[in-house]
């Protein structure tokens, strides 16, 4: 009885592993961010001939893949605001400030995944809502996988790198000032270029 007792509850672990296409279901990965060698930059136009440069010094996420390529990355990240950087604490501070993201009133970025579209040899596109301040837009994130590897400790990381765009405008960072000749002081049009490392757990 006990030999049979096994053998019903091997199958019937075998069959909850089974999806109706006979095909075996994979088991999504958890994976957390390596907060040393993750990084968060932008950039925008200065007076149209210059730019001026910046990260964000704080962000968390959860992050989760059944697919080995991560073809079906699942991710929620969350971005403190307040922790905005561009090496001068006046520009910095005016960031944080109503002009722009208002960070008392509205402390974090997200970026939420719904979808995955590969485009091959390790990139996809990551369509998710991008919330900034009250305002949430569907985009399409740019992303390539760099690989896993094992680290010195034995842990297992992957790296990514996302680069793309958005218009600042269209969520609400509204800052319109002009200079004498009337260029605009900051461009609307906001560059940024992600570095991830995750480790799996």
């Amino acid at each position: 009885m006990k030999k049979i007792s096994k053998l019903l509850t091997s199958i019937a672990m075998t069959t909850m592993t089974i999806s109706a296409t006979g095909q075996t279901t994979a088991v999504a990965q958890t994976w957390k961010l390596d907060q040393a060698h993750s990084t968060i930059h932008f950039d925008a136009d200065y007076l149209v001939i210059s730019s001026v440069d910046g990260n964000f010094k704080k962000f968390d996420g959860t992050f989760a893949s059944a697919e080995p390529d991560f073809s079906d990355m699942k991710t929620d990240v969350k971005v403190e605001v307040a922790s905005i950087n561009t090496e001068n604490e006046m520009r910095d501070n005016h960031l944080k400030g109503d002009d722009f993201f208002n960070a008392e009133k509205f402390p974090f970025i997200t970026f939420k995944s719904k979808s995955v579209k590969p485009l091959g040899k390790n990139t996809y596109i990551i369509v998710g809502d991008l919330t900034i301040r009250d305002v949430t837009k569907q985009v399409e994130l740019p992303v390539t996988y760099n690989g896993t590897v094992k680290d010195p400790w034995g842990n297992t990381k992957a790296g990514f790198k996302a680069n793309g765009k958005i218009n600042r405008k269209d969520f609400n960072l509204k800052y319109n000032g002009m200079a004498a000749a009337g260029e605009a002081v900051v461009g609307d049009d906001i560059n940024f270029k992600i570095d991830l490392v995750l480790i799996k757990q």
